[in-house]
């Protein structure tokens, strides 16, 4: 219990410097804190557990938006952008295998993005540093601009 509650703390801090942290909260920022902390599912779409697709799956329903259950599906959605053109909302992919595309997330701000991690649930983490730094294979920009502005992304 304590360390769910201290995961959760911690979530949310970095929630609020992470800039998402506003005055009327986002749809992506009320759901990212609604779900830092939820455990590890493989093949998880619910608040009893998430796996990193299911996770951005969820996510995204909350947007408007209807994506596969699979990271490989999910990169054949919307349009490439370049690491250093990433917005809030954009989906992550990574190469955690060596076989190409097999974990995704959600860019978030500051180059921290969210995802369902096997070991910590779902996470905010650093993109550039540690273990996703190498692991990076690229990104889409799934929501149109009308769809971001209505969930005030």
């Amino acid at each position: 219990m304590k360390k769910k509650l201290a995961s959760a703390a911690l979530g949310l801090t970095l929630l609020f410097t992470a800039g998402l942290g506003q005055a009327s909260a986002s749809v992506l920022s009320t759901t990212v804190n609604n779900t830092v902390g939820v455990p590890y599912k493989y093949g998880g779409t619910t608040l009893t557990g998430f796996d990193c697709s299911g996770f951005t799956r969820y996510v995204y329903k909350k947007l408007g938006v209807t994506l596969p259950h699979s990271s490989k599906q999910q990169y054949k959605k919307g349009t490439s952008v370049k690491k250093s053109a990433l917005t809030k909302g954009d989906l992550v992919f990574f190469d955690t295998s060596g076989k190409g595309i097999s974990h995704v997330g959600i860019y978030l701000s500051d180059n921290k993005f969210v995802s369902a991690t096997s070991s910590k649930g779902i996470a905010i983490t650093p993109i550039n540093k540690g273990y996703w730094s190498s692991k990076y294979y690229g990104a889409k920009r799934v929501l149109s601009s009308s769809a971001a502005k209505k969930a005030d992304l």
